[in-house]
């Protein structure tokens, strides 16, 4: 636990002295508080060791690639206190999306999307939640999704001794991705409702990445897996969504939907069991 000295040393390594540190929520993973500085500053500080430090690491390199594309936090700055590393990004007053916020994200992310690369995948690996994430680039859409991404959580489950039918999965989402080849596209990675919030002036903000290049539609599934179909506000704002893309969304979802299965366990089986379902393969 950060003491009031630690967040002091973190103060003056930006540049300020602390006035005041209080606990906030935003950040389960990390140790998360609001610093008050002698400037007039309020910053939003994470800190975190061990494989935490790894995750922020991780955290600033992501917001550093979608910055140029996206609203995302500014950094304020980074670096390490007593062990431990430490992220300090601008202080954000969060509300809930309304329509117009709702569609600010959707040009956002079409904007996000533009940005192309020439292979899926990103020249280093992050973190999906607390689990990492292997992002070694692939020409082929389809192997870079089963062998980068279904096939490691399959592996975590299987290590964590959770019966799933593997082969049944991987053939459906051969099948479901046979002939589909998208354009790489920049993508936010994690962007469940609960990454993206309003801020001044119906802006939208999204916070805690898990970037890589890859099918767009990846994005646009995650956003409706927590939270319901997209708004119409978001759409507009979108613009043309992707062709097919409902036949793949339950494919999507199950990258997800295994992960949190892998890092919070059984409670979301039936999640995976309606993805599964979904992808046409009867699940038991």
């Amino acid at each position: 636990m950060f003491r009031m000295n630690d967040d002091a040393a973190i103060a003056d390594a930006l540049g300020a002295a602390l006035l005041a540190s209080h606990a906030v929520s935003g950040g389960c993973i990390h140790h998360s508080r609001c610093l008050d500085l002698a400037d007039g500053r309020r910053v939003f500080v994470k800190s975190a060791d061990g494989s935490g430090a790894r995750m922020l690491v991780a955290e600033e390199m992501g917001l550093r690639l979608l910055s140029p594309h996206i609203r995302t936090p500014v950094i304020v700055g980074s670096g390490e206190a007593k062990g431990s590393r430490w992220l300090a990004l601008e202080w954000l007053d969060l509300a809930p999306m309304r329509p117009a916020a709702w569609e600010d994200l959707g040009r956002q992310m079409a904007r996000l999307h533009e940005a192309r690369s020439t292979c899926h995948g990103l020249d280093h690996d992050n973190f999906i939640g607390a689990t990492p994430q292997e992002n070694r680039p692939l020409a082929c859409w389809s192997a870079f999704f089963l062998e980068r991404r279904l096939q490691p959580q399959l592996a975590l489950a299987r290590r964590l001794r959770i019966a799933l039918p593997e082969d049944d999965i991987l053939a459906a989402a051969s099948r479901l991705l046979d002939g589909h080849d998208p354009t790489p596209s920049l993508l936010h990675g994690d962007l469940w409702s609960g990454n993206t919030a309003a801020i001044t002036g119906d802006r939208a903000v999204v916070f805690d990445p898990a970037p890589y290049f890859g099918d767009a539609e990846t994005d646009l599934a995650m956003l409706e897996l927590f939270g319901g179909p997209l708004p119409e506000a978001f759409r507009k704002g979108y613009g043309i969504l992707p062709s097919g893309r409902e036949s793949r969304r339950p494919l999507y979802d199950l990258y997800h939907a295994l992960n949190h299965l892998n890092l919070f366990g059984t409670g979301y089986a039936g999640m995976v069991a309606r993805c599964v379902e979904e992808i046409g393969r009867p699940f038991r």
